[in-house]
């Protein structure tokens, strides 16, 4: 597996209809709502104080409108590549995250990797195209600080691939992917403060934040309903003390 020679910036699209209703998306190219291009506006102007060079989008339309969007905003050049495209979740595509998970007793999302059907995409291909992918650019531009506008099945691919474990990954929040040394922590950014350029140019110190151990850790808890919090594909919660799962608008 490429391991990237530098910290990146990483950010999941805006939410789609299939996001709100807790459907696998994967492949199907589902476009932002009006909320999702909200969600990428809003999230062009929170990134006003983060320094970045290029943007490199996944090809399907949610991410590619909510990578436009921020590119826009800033003047940034914006690419394409395939290389960090949404898992290929075969035939789970346009059925419920949910069901899938109540009907083979799961609880959380991370544990899906484990049923994925053989028409679809292996669970550790992700990481290995998309931080393979990462790499190539850092290759072809070694000062810039690029932007990866992404999925959230590839962002959890890569965390958990780096650092042992996955994020509370939320539609248009960025996420600093910091490596020190031979030491990865994955972070959200506090778009409120400024970036030093030069901590992502070259191996900067670890952020704070969600320091990775390098295993899988439990999902995060919801402190709000006293749910088990999964970092959605798609928005779901798994409840604690029944182990029932729910649509929740709260992770969309």
């Amino acid at each position: 597996m490429a391991t990237p020679s530098r910290s990146f910036l990483c950010l999941r699209h805006g939410v789609t209809d299939w996001n709100a209703q807790g459907l696998f998306q994967g492949r199907t190219d589902v476009p932002l709502n009006g909320e999702g291009i909200a969600q990428a506006h809003a999230a062009a102007e929170r990134l006003r104080n983060i320094p970045f060079d290029h943007v490199v989008a996944s090809p399907l339309s949610r991410a590619l409108k909510t990578a436009e969007i921020i590119a826009s905003a800033r003047h940034t050049p914006l690419d394409v590549d395939d290389g960090i495209i949404e898992c290929d979740f075969g035939s789970l595509e346009g059925t419920s995250i949910a069901e899938t998970m109540k009907a083979h007793g799961l609880r959380t999302v991370e544990d899906l990797v484990s049923i994925l059907p053989p028409d679809g995409e292996p669970w550790p291909s992700i990481s290995a195209r998309a931080l393979s992918c990462v790499s190539r650019w850092f290759h072809r531009h070694p000062q810039a600080v690029i932007l990866f506008v992404c999925h959230d099945a590839v962002m959890q691919a890569m965390s958990e691939a780096l650092c042992g474990q996955w994020i509370d990954n939320r539609h248009g929040t960025l996420f600093r992917y910091d490596r020190a040394g031979d030491v990865w922590s994955v972070a959200e950014v506090d778009s409120l403060a400024p970036l030093s350029m030069s901590s992502l140019r070259t191996q900067g110190p670890i952020t704070t934040g969600s320091c990775c151990s390098g295993r899988r850790q439990p999902s995060r808890f919801n402190r709000e309903n006293n749910a088990i919090w999964v970092p959605a594909f798609a928005g779901t919660t798994v409840e604690s003390s029944s182990g029932r799962c729910t649509p929740s608008p709260t992770a969309t």
